[in-house]
């Protein structure tokens, strides 16, 4: 059991693994919207729509870049969690997604809005630029 209770000294690798997989998910999700920038709205993709994506397509890989150096990560995080907080809302009302079923569900964007809201609350740890930077 002692094994168990010395776990709590790896806690800054654990924020660093969070980081790395939460910005490497956004980073490459939101550059694979760069494609939206040469779309024209349509009837399948509404203006307004479209503006949505093309704000995500920088917003995306800007949090996911500062989560995943741990530069500004609280913030960068705070930003995920209001994106992913919106992927859920529209894969609810719109696309009227289930939590899990026979088609894809939402549980991932619910991991990863768990996964920013811990960074959030907790910041990059020792291993990020916050602390070299701004002393965090």
């Amino acid at each position: 059991m002692g094994f168990f209770f010395s776990l709590h000294q790896f806690a800054d690798l654990a924020l660093l693994a969070l980081r790395i997989a939460l910005g490497a998910v956004f980073v490459t999700h939101g550059l694979g919207k760069r494609r939206l920038w040469s779309m024209q709205p349509s009837e399948r993709m509404p203006a307004g729509m479209l503006r949505n994506l093309r704000i995500l397509s920088i917003a995306e890989p800007a949090g996911g870049l500062g989560v995943l150096v741990g530069f500004l990560t609280q913030l960068a995080a705070l930003g995920l969690v209001i994106v992913m907080l919106g992927a859920i809302q529209f894969l609810v009302t719109k696309a009227h997604r289930k939590f899990t079923g026979e088609n894809a569900g939402w549980e991932f964007e619910f991991t990863l809005l768990i996964v920013a809201l811990a960074l959030a609350i907790l910041g990059g740890g020792k291993y990020a630029l916050d602390r070299v930077i701004l002393g965090i």
